[in-house]
């Protein structure tokens, strides 16, 4: 079924029906499989597009490059710094200034807010990179992972362990609910997600025939499940919280015992990355002379083994980014 989004921003999973989120995974996997047949279809041709980023990235700025060149936009890529982006001029003008520029705006940056500005004045389309409460371009990406390996989304069970209240618990708790999907959120009760969200998650698992737990149980979360999702402990512009993020959450790391409590040899290891899974980042390696680790979120182990899925993950940006700027553009 197709759908008419022209126009419509992508600011969280929130705005967007299962179908619609549907329809934009199933879209990303015609996009990606003409890429790799060869096929150029160029349907962004004579678009201009920028790419507003508060917060550096590998994956999201890669992404939303390749994703216009693959079909014929322009992006320029404007950093922090670059741009006045709130300090000699307000993010309401600038809204306004970008959007009589460009044909649509790729945003990565720290509060939610600033995109909600940019979605309400720029009069494009905007799509959120990530922010400090959603990153549904992730998420979307997650879900056409997770259709590729097991050929559907309604029905899965899906075990989110760490940081119950980041940006990508949010978002996955919501898309995951939309989706008819199983989900479970694992975490310390200090950090488990806004109540709001998870009323609204529920609420939107009861209409998909999904179900919705939030749990200190990370045993129980994982239990029976088809995959297994983390994220960094401690988010950019946290790096004071370490030590309290440790205390609260080593006992949430994805380490091999806790893929084996899935009690599923098919379970998946999932993450938005990077990861803290060896000692060869300055970060890593200052963690562990500081702490003691070796790894956080999840061991080495586990994130070289069979079960990861990540890279996987980290391509599908690409073409979810792409799909969601084909559909509303």
């Amino acid at each position: 079924m197709a759908f008419n989004l022209k126009g419509r921003n992508l600011l969280t999973l929130r705005d967007y029906t299962g179908q619609e989120i549907q329809y934009l995974v199933d879209l990303a996997q015609e996009l990606k499989n003409l890429k790799r047949a060869g096929v150029q279809r160029r349907l962004l041709e004579g678009k201009n597009i920028a790419v507003v980023f508060e917060k550096p990235s590998t994956r999201t700025r890669s992404a939303f490059v390749v994703a216009c060149v693959d079909e014929g936009a322009h992006p320029d890529y404007l950093g922090k710094g670059e741009i006045q982006l709130g300090k000699k001029e307000s993010m309401e003008d600038t809204a306004k200034v970008l959007g009589r520029m460009f044909d649509g705006i790729g945003f990565r940056g720290f509060s939610h807010e600033t995109v909600e500005i940019l979605g309400k004045h720029a009069g494009v389309p905007v799509w959120n990179g990530l922010t400090d409460k959603y990153h549904p371009t992730q998420v979307l990406a997650d879900l056409l992972t997770l259709q590729e390996r097991f050929g559907h989304l309604k029905g899965l069970k899906f075990a989110y362990v760490g940081d119950g209240r980041n940006n990508m618990a949010n978002s996955l708790l919501i898309g995951a609910a939309k989706m008819g999907i199983d989900v479970r959120i694992g975490a310390p009760k200090q950090l488990f997600p806004d109540a709001e969200i998870v009323a609204y998650a529920k609420e939107e698992a009861v209409k998909s025939r999904g179900k919705v737990l939030i749990t200190e149980d990370v045993r129980a979360a994982v239990d029976g499940v088809d995959a297994i999702y983390t994220d960094v402990w401690v988010s950019m512009g946290e790096e004071n919280l370490f030590e309290e993020r440790i205390n609260l959450l080593k006992g949430y790391q994805v380490n091999m015992q806790l893929i084996e409590s899935a009690k599923n040899p098919e379970v998946i290891f999932m993450h938005c990355l990077p990861a803290f899974h060896d000692l060869e980042t300055d970060m890593g390696r200052q963690i562990h002379e500081k702490f003691g680790l070796t790894a956080m979120e999840v061991t080495d182990e586990v994130f070289r083994s069979s079960h990861s899925v990540v890279f996987d993950e980290a391509e599908n940006r690409i073409h979810t980014i792409k799909a969601a700027m084909v559909a509303t553009l």
